[in-house]
């Protein structure tokens, strides 16, 4: 049953991915809107920088203030005692 149902649910959204590509229309956007005023594209080193260099840069800054204004003393992993099982003798 498990099978139909991954079936049905790889149909379903095949079937929706391939109605939302349907209904786009890129064709579209080639003729200007009225009050289409684009300005100048961007370089690719302006685009590397913009998507991936600034992006990391938040990242690498968020997590040094979160490293820097940890209050916490105990970074110390946890070490899990064992403790021995008694098992029954009548299973």
């Amino acid at each position: 049953m498990d099978k139909k149902n991954a079936l049905r649910a790889g149909a379903l959204a095949a079937g929706t991915t391939l109605m939302m590509l349907l209904m786009t229309s890129p064709a579209l956007a080639v003729t200007r809107d009225d009050g289409d005023d684009p300005g100048p594209g961007l370089s690719v080193m302006e685009t590397l920088g913009l998507y991936v260099v600034a992006p990391l840069a938040i990242f690498a800054i968020i997590t040094g203030l979160v490293m820097v204004l940890d209050k916490s003393t105990d970074r110390e992993p946890k070490v899990k005692t064992k403790v021995p099982v008694k098992a029954k003798a009548g299973a």
